[in-house]
């Protein structure tokens, strides 16, 4: 394994020299424009910094050319003499030739004219995944495709982490997901693949976003803005041990004032999750007893997800808008646990199953008013946005456990000791979230900025979980399950950034103040915890550019991870007989320093290092007790100490020849954690470890193309737990026909290798564990895109990004 770690490494830091050191390609722009009157027709071209790059005049047919153009964003801006008539914003990644330009028309038409995006890129410090782009995503759920996203970790509990750092906060279009863990990955998996545009990794926010989370991972679902009427409709159906169904539908129709906007999908997957424990307990380091354990769920989805909306455009500086969303998600999981007992002397003290079968059922519902005002013309505006979202879930569980001796026969059954012993559960959780933002932007003369908002968010969770002993034939309520635990939350924010640019050199200084005030009440027992806070979160930005070809930033930002709902409830959440999770209402948040320094090339290329530091760094933990002259294991989180990180990521695409194209990334680091839980002290424990990512694109010819991609994680050492490397390697295929369609297929982790397997150590106690999901999967799609195709100027609908991210139950 060394030996291939010390290859891979070398091959890396060869591969990057290499590409880093190489001059970059020059790229040209072209068009024509088709106007009755070529005369006085000036064609400016500004970087994505604003910047005027050149300047061209229209020949005598309309025609123009820009050369000698490094690859990137740019904002095509036209004057007709003297005044501006167009503006459009060009991506030049090779060689482009633009549609024919009309100035027919009266009114400005920003237009977006893009050549296919690379899979993996960087702007404006986000790495971006372009997820539509990606043959190999086809047919999977967004779940799936964070899975193989370069840099991200999945555990057993599903628990995300990128880089090696927990805790993320994870958003769709903006807006925070109300839940993690288990919770989070099942509505995931709900959302087809088919709907999602692109998924932002934002590692360093700014004081303008909400300071909650470590990084965060926005998913951004597709839209359409282009005027007159336009749509999609996707199928696909793919199949591992089980068949999965995807179905989208959207369509849009705008014009001068008004901008109609509607989707729907429906996603029907059937997967599995098959975990086997190996359990071993220790007393001064003696061995005492083991749990061998098999556990196999089975679990299908029937995913509704809609939304409506419509912007307003009232006159040239108002825009109105509202949007309402809705999501059913019915999923009947079934389990089965087989569990060895052995003793002292390590030999089989019998065996116990258990089997589950629950129905499942989570409903959301969201509603949006947003008004845009545009205040001048340099680009100063006002948003607002008022969000009412609501979250419920209802779950009736069953589980039967039967004890059984060595020979397999059915152990006697006692009052206090019922053999078989039957569990239902009955939940009701729901969740309300009320929030109000504003945020002004104002743009002065000679390149100043000032951003400033206020955001104020109300969050009621009431979740109602009550357990009945059905051992008897008669339910009889168990009290020393059932629990009802209330949850109230109001954080109110106020920011401001002051932005300046001059010629080559930029800097960006933020400040944002939070205050928290939190109570959990668990009505079971009385038992109320309160916590206000008020607290700072500073950020800066200072980027330069060397020259046309090379530039460096150099960010850092405080962030905060507040416990969430689950994390804070005090009562036990039953598993099986040897494991439960309970929260813990102690629980402190963590808060996070990072910074950040990134080279670019020609837009292109890009190298960062990373340092971060996390105080009471939120860790899951495992801790072994007796119960009832029982050793069991309780899933719960604690406070470590500190947790440090060291990080270098690089991105590197290659056109390989015209027909190959490579993207590659890379991320190197290595992470340190100090604390004492369960009786276990760890002092900068932690190991350098990588992850590599290659996407090969092919282009075919007469509209076919097909992809080649692969990833590496390597081993890594995460505070108690210990992780082995995992790898994939997917194949897709696609052909697009002259109607607008495009028909996919893929073939992902081929070598059915990007499961996790780890070992958790601690004093008293030490688990290993392999997890097999379904993710050897073959999929077939079907995309159909139909309408006028006019661009019209996109706008930003909705808008309250910063929904709850620590709703547990939801």
């Amino acid at each position: 394994m060394t030996r291939l770690f010390l290859i891979i490494l070398l091959w890396m830091v060869s591969f990057f020299t290499n590409v880093f050191a190489q001059s970059s390609q020059n790229f040209s722009l072209s068009g024509t424009i088709d106007s009755g009157n070529t005369n006085q027709i000036e064609i400016n071209l500004f970087n994505s910094e604003n910047k005027l790059v050149k300047t061209e005049l229209a020949d005598q047919n309309g025609k123009f050319s820009f050369n000698d153009l490094t690859s990137g964003n740019y904002n095509l801006k036209i004057n007709k003499s003297g005044t501006e008539v167009y503006q459009s914003q060009v991506s030049v990644n090779e060689n482009t030739t633009l549609p024919s330009i009309s100035l027919n028309e009266k009114s400005i038409e920003a237009v977006t004219i893009t050549k296919v995006k690379p899979y993996i890129e960087r702007q404006d410090g986000k790495m971006i995944l372009n997820v539509e782009n990606s043959i190999a995503s086809t047919g999977n759920s967004a779940f799936e495709v964070l899975e193989k996203a370069p840099g991200v970790n999945i555990d057993s509990n599903d628990n995300i982490s990128m880089r090696g750092k927990a805790n993320l906060l994870v958003q769709i279009d903006g807006k925070n997901t109300p839940m993690t863990g288990t919770d989070l990955a099942n509505y995931l998996r709900g959302i087809p693949s088919s709907t999602v545009e692109k998924i932002e990794f934002i590692t360093n926010p700014s004081s303008k976003y909400d300071a909650s989370g470590t990084s965060i991972i926005n998913i951004r679902l597709k839209k359409d803005q282009r005027k007159g009427t336009n749509g999609s409709l996707s199928t696909s159906l793919g199949t591992g041990k089980y068949v999965k169904n995807n179905n989208s539908f959207s369509i849009n129709h705008r014009n001068k004032k008004v901008n109609l906007f509607a989707n729907y999908s429906f996603a029907y997957r059937e997967f599995y999750n098959k975990l086997t424990l190996d359990r071993n307990f220790y007393e001064n380091e003696t061995f005492q007893n083991a749990y061998v354990q098999n556990n196999f769920l089975k679990m299908n989805f029937r995913n509704h997800i809609a939304k409506v909306g419509m912007d307003y455009y009232a006159n040239d500086k108002n825009v109105l808008g509202f949007s309402v969303g809705l999501v059913s998600n019915r999923f009947d999981p079934t389990s089965n646990n087989d569990t060895q007992i052995l003793n002292q002397n390590y030999q089989p003290d019998g065996t116990f199953n258990t089997k589950s079968n629950n129905r499942d059922h989570w409903k959301n519902a969201s509603l949006n008013f947003n008004h845009k005002y545009k205040i001048d013309s340099l680009g100063s505006e006002l948003t607002t946005d008022l969000d009412y979202i609501n979250y419920a879930n209802t779950s009736l569980q069953n589980f039967n456990t039967r004890n059984f001796d060595n020979n397999g026969n059915l152990s006697p059954s006692s009052p206090t000791n019922p053999n078989p012993y039957i569990l239902k559960g009955d939940l009701d959780g729901n969740l309300n979230i009320y929030s109000l933002k504003s945020d002004l932007i104002k743009v002065f003369k000679k390149n100043w900025k000032l951003e400033t908002g206020l955001k104020t968010s109300f969050v009621k969770a009431d979740n109602d979980l009550q357990f009945f002993d059905a051992s008897s034939g008669t339910s009889v309520i168990d009290n020393s399950k059932t629990n009802h635990f209330i949850y109230e939350e109001n954080i109110n924010a106020v920011y401001g950034n002051v932005i300046k640019n001059w010629e080559k050199f930029k800097v960006n200084f933020g400040l944002r103040m939070e205050n928290t005030n939190v109570t959990g009440n668990q009505l079971t027992t009385n038992q109320i915890n309160k916590k206000n806070y008020t607290q700072l979160f500073p950020s800066a930005v200072f980027s330069y550019d060397v020259d046309d070809k090379n530039s460096v930033e150099l960010n850092f930002s405080r962030r905060i991870t507040r416990p969430n709902y689950r994390q804070l409830n005090p009562f036990k959440f039953y598993l099986d007989p040897t494991t439960y999770q309970a929260g813990n209402p102690n629980l402190d948040p963590q808060t996070t320093m990072n910074y950040e320094f990134t080279y670019s090339l020609s837009n292109k290329y890009f190298a960062t290092l990373s340092y971060s530091k996390t105080n009471k760094n939120i860790t899951d933990v495992l801790m072994p007790i007796i119960e009832d002259g029982k050793t069991v294991v309780v899933q719960t989180n604690e406070n470590l100490s500190s947790a440090s990180y060291y990080g270098l990521n690089l991105i590197a695409p290659v056109k390989v020849t015209k027909w190959w194209e490579m993207n590659n990334s890379a991320n190197f680091y290595y992470g340190s954690y100090t604390g004492n839980i369960s009786d276990t002290n760890i002092k900068n424990q932690g190991n350098f470890t990588f992850d590599l990512n290659s996407i090969n694109s092919f282009k075919i010819g007469n509209g076919f193309s097909a992809e080649l991609s692969g990833n590496y994680k390597a081993k890594e050492v995460y505070a108690y737990m210990y992780l082995k490397p995992m790898w994939s390697v997917n194949i897709g295929a696609q052909k697009k026909f002259k109607n607008n369609s495009t028909l996919k297929f893929s073939f992902n982790d081929i070598f059915f290798k990007s499961n996790p397997e780890a070992r958790n150590i601690y004093s008293g106690y030490a688990e290993n564990f392999i997890v097999r999901r379904d993710t050897r999967m073959a999929t077939l799609s079907y995309t159909y895109n139909f309408g006028s195709g006019k661009s019209g100027q996109a706008r930003k609908t909705g808008g309250a990004d910063d929904l709850k991210h620590r709703a547990g139950n939801g």
